[in-house]
């Protein structure tokens, strides 16, 4: 059994992000319930006052191309409406003594 990895995807808003649909933000919507439900997802949220960003997902899969699927896949992303970066996570915590 692979070990859960840690990814954080950054949604970059697209030169169409401003012609959103609600029907569109519904299905992205639906797409974070879908990831929660499966245990995919750890926490995400939008940033404000951070020009050019739209949100993150902090991602929990077995592996990168899993993670990378996820974000292909994004409705905001797979219609044009923004892009994404995603990068490696490694959580600090009491178990790992915070990374020392």
């Amino acid at each position: 059994m692979n070990e859960t990895r840690w990814y954080v995807m950054f949604l970059e808003r697209g030169k169409n992000y401003n012609k959103m649909t609600k029907a569109i933000a519904q299905q992205h919507v639906d797409n974070i319930r879908a990831l929660d439900d499966a245990g995919k997802l750890a926490l995400c949220g939008a940033f404000r006052g951070y020009p050019g960003m739209a949100g993150m997902l902090i991602l929990q899969t077995e592996t990168r191309e899993e993670a990378e699927e996820i974000c292909r896949n994004e409705p905001l992303v797979a219609l044009g409406y923004a892009t994404y970066q995603l990068r490696d996570f490694l959580p600090a915590n009491r178990e790992n003594n915070y990374l020392m």
